[in-house]
């Protein structure tokens, strides 16, 4: 690890976005910063099931976790990790597959239903599963909840799940109870909206 800034890897990011064989060799020198910049600059549409597969093997840490989900989840393969990884019982895998789905359900054409079929599976597998995971499987909770038909849904799933607890380490990030996120989050967009 070298402490580069986000601020000075995004900036880098913006000036070589699609350069797939930098994200390759930037990847290969195992340095943590030059990965993190790895899955900012690789192309999506070039990401295939070796890249997937071998470079998830070597994600270590819920930062790293993160950058690679949205390179995964922007690839034509994004849905079909996404589903294989949420199943995994490794930490790190586990995460990226929820990170995805919430980048999915953001992102994509989706239809509800495939959606909605994930808020039974959160709420019973949450507060079992790895750390990490938990984190990334209440956020998936929130953005499906974003979505009108699925509100209801997910805020009663909420409720019935409760606190969740994550370790997250000597930072000061917080998890946020996911129905309070949802409501807050809908009420601040529908105020964007009349103005």
């Amino acid at each position: 690890m070298s402490g580069v800034s986000f601020a000075v890897l995004r900036d880098l990011a913006k000036k070589n976005r699609n350069n797939h064989a930098l994200a390759v060799r930037l990847w290969k020198t195992g340095n943590y910063d030059a990965c993190l910049l790895a899955c900012q600059v690789a192309d999506p549409a070039r990401v295939d099931d070796a890249l997937a597969e071998g470079w998830m093997r070597e994600v270590y840490n819920y930062v790293l976790s993160g950058e690679f989900s949205q390179l995964v989840g922007k690839s034509p393969l994004g849905q079909k990790k996404g589903e294989k990884w949420i199943k995994s019982r490794e930490e790190y895998i586990s995460r990226t597959g929820w990170l995805i789905l919430s980048w999915l359900v953001e992102r994509s054409t989706l239809p509800d239903d495939y959606f909605s079929s994930y808020i039974g599976v959160i709420e019973a597998d949450i507060h079992s599963s790895p750390n990490r995971t938990r984190d990334a499987m209440n956020t998936a909770l929130i953005n499906i909840g974003l979505r009108p038909a699925l509100t209801k849904e997910c805020l009663a799933a909420a409720k019935r799940i409760g606190k969740v607890d994550v370790d997250h380490g000597e930072t000061g990030c917080k998890t946020p109870d996911a129905g309070d996120y949802i409501v807050r989050t809908l009420d601040y967009r529908k105020k964007k909206n009349k103005k």
